[in-house]
């Protein structure tokens, strides 16, 4: 059985996207990005929304296949290789290779993938990861804090929901940005 994996780079404040709907503030640099590669490197399929399937399709790119090793390049293989499922009621098409569109968010679909495969799923997305949360089907959860504070925006973490979670790992970073790791505690 495959875990959900909920990974996200925030601000100390717990924001995805800043009020202006900005995340440049969110990028990492070259250590932070090879650490993020290696986190997502045994992802086999990832569940997103529309709205972060559009931002993410721009590592469709074969562009960013070329040149010199970087963690981009790394990154750009391996967001290729895995397989996307977009939950959206309005997307009609998608632009990438192994991408397939479900209209609705459906637990119990989720459940069964989760027990046909082996390798991890990631949730990407405030909104999708929420209802992902709500259903107690996320497993692990990774959180990148960045050394900046926003004010608002769109916050990583839903409202209204209360998880007991087991701190497995912390890491810090040259440029300030910790990462924590938990488990659900299930």
């Amino acid at each position: 059985m495959g875990p959900l994996v909920y990974s996200a780079i925030t601000s100390l404040d717990g924001f995805v996207v800043d009020d202006s709907g900005s995340f440049e503030w969110a990028a990492p640099d070259e250590e932070v990005h090879r650490f993020v590669n290696d986190l997502e490197r045994p992802v086999g399929t990832y569940l997103y929304g529309r709205r972060i399937y559009e931002v993410m399709v721009a590592w469709e790119d074969a562009a960013l296949a070329d040149g010199p090793p970087s963690a981009t390049r790394d990154y750009a293989a391996l967001w290729q290789a895995a397989d996307k499922v977009v939950f959206s009621r309005t997307l009609t098409t998608v632009s990438s290779a192994r991408t397939r569109i479900e209209r609705d968010f459906d637990p119990d679909a989720v459940r069964r993938l989760k027990a046909q495969v082996q390798s991890p799923l990631s949730v990407g997305g405030p909104d999708l990861a929420a209802a992902a949360i709500r259903a107690g089907l996320v497993d692990e959860w990774h959180q990148l804090v960045t050394p900046v504070v926003v004010g608002g925006g769109r916050h990583w973490l839903p409202r209204g929901v209360r998880l007991e979670l087991e701190l497995v790992e912390e890491r810090r970073f040259a440029g300030g940005v910790v990462h924590l790791a938990y488990r659900s505690r299930r």
